[in-house]
């Protein structure tokens, strides 16, 4: 069998299983992984009832000028990606954004929020909406920090 190029492998006697490292997985190996790991999940902790929120903030030519992506499962409200181009930070919008974002969650039965930002990203804007630290990761990246923050609904 011929070896893909960005591929290595090694068996795992103990297993019966070959170990590979690919850098371009095709798309059946990443869904079973991802389908694997959803259906333990759901079966140790319940269904997740997963649905995404998506507010925009728009100029008035219609571009995306910055906006709040996240969703919810399991009674929480998890915050992925929240940005503003510079011209919109400072002006109040991130936290409008949050606060609908937060009324979505409760809409939806969610009694929590978290997420998770770099140190060089404003975490003060977090604190200042409500948001507590849970943990930090020093050092990540080199100089900075990755930081946890929660906040009850």
């Amino acid at each position: 069998m011929a070896q893909a190029k960005g591929t290595r492998r090694g068996m795992s006697p103990d297993a019966g299983v070959e170990i590979s490292e690919d850098t371009f997985p095709e798309l059946d190996a990443v869904a079973a992984i991802q389908r694997g790991l959803h259906s333990f999940n759901q079966e140790m902790g319940g269904p997740y009832d997963r649905e995404p929120v998506t507010l925009l903030a728009r100029a008035a030519d219609g571009s995306a000028r910055g906006g709040l992506l996240g969703l919810t499962f399991w009674g929480w409200l998890f915050i992925d990606w929240l940005w503003l181009s510079r011209d919109l930070r400072g002006k109040g919008v991130g936290s409008e954004l949050l606060q609908r974002a937060e009324a979505i969650a409760r809409e939806r039965g969610c009694a929590q929020a978290y997420t998770d930002t770099f140190s060089f990203q404003a975490p003060g804007f977090w604190e200042a909406n409500g948001y507590t630290e849970f943990g930090r990761l020093d050092g990540m990246p080199a100089g900075h920090a990755r930081v946890w923050f929660r906040k009850a609904l």
